[in-house]
């Protein structure tokens, strides 16, 4: 199956049973989980991907990440330890042979760690696209800066931040928004420093911030995933009024 990530701007959209009749493919249009049935929007739900059939018939299913592979797919949106446990009772197959239309299925074992280093990824490229357009902000001391200005619309902390180094962070974003009292902080990252630090071909990054409302929604979308996956909770506040 073709990379998601290089499928071009001309590729076919992704085919979907789940989508609720009416509804375009944006982000707000809704999907349905093949494991619980309820519904959500597309850009809180995780992509499975079915290749072609291969030369035995069968559908090899892969992570999604971007939400963007030509063909059929099918959505989920539970956690790690709920997809393993759909995966071992066999209700993960019994979806997927639904949602795809075929008994025929290729569903790696290691299908939950694809998906988490899937999700990482994405995430991380997202963080990697707002650098190269100056639009993160690393380093405490510049945070802290742009942060008491009213300047910072997200705010992001390692995994192993310290707890006093976020809190004073999450001050000068309080009181650069004008929400001191409002208990508003930014968010405890599912990565630690070194991941980061290498992700972005930097030192030590610790704290990290989005200077702009609409940077921050884009790193929400495969942030918010990768949160729903390891039940981490929700991404930051990236409401319009946070910005300067």
């Amino acid at each position: 199956m073709r990379n998601p990530r290089n499928d071009p701007l001309g590729s076919p959209a992704p085919q979907d049973a789940s989508a609720r009749p009416g509804q375009d493919d944006g982000g707000g249009s809704e999907r349905r989980c093949v494991l619980t049935g309820s519904h959500a929007a597309r850009d809180a739900l995780i992509r499975l991907a079915g290749s072609p059939p291969d030369a035995d018939g069968a559908v090899h299913i892969l992570p999604d990440a971007h939400a963007r592979a030509p063909g059929r797919g099918a959505w989920i949106g539970v956690d790690r330890p709920a997809l393993e446990r759909a995966m071992a009772d066999g209700r993960l197959r019994g979806a997927l042979a639904r949602a795809f239309r075929t008994g025929r299925l290729a569903i790696p074992d290691d299908l939950p760690a694809r998906i988490e280093a899937a999700l990482t990824r994405a995430f991380l490229d997202r963080l990697g696209l707002e650098m190269r357009t100056g639009r993160l902000i690393l380093g405490s001391d510049r945070i802290a800066k742009e942060a008491r200005m009213g300047k910072v619309a997200a705010l992001y902390h390692a995994a192993d931040a310290s707890e006093d180094g976020a809190r004073k962070l999450d001050q000068a974003w309080r009181m650069g928004s004008d929400a001191e009292g409002s208990g508003l902080r930014g968010t405890r990252l599912p990565l630690d420093r070194d991941a980061l630090s290498v992700a972005l071909g930097r030192d030590n990054v610790v704290h990290l911030a989005l200077a702009d409302t609409r940077s921050a929604q884009r790193v929400e979308i495969p942030l918010g995933r990768l949160q729903t996956f390891l039940a981490a909770g929700p991404p930051a506040d990236t409401s319009e009024d946070r910005v300067a």
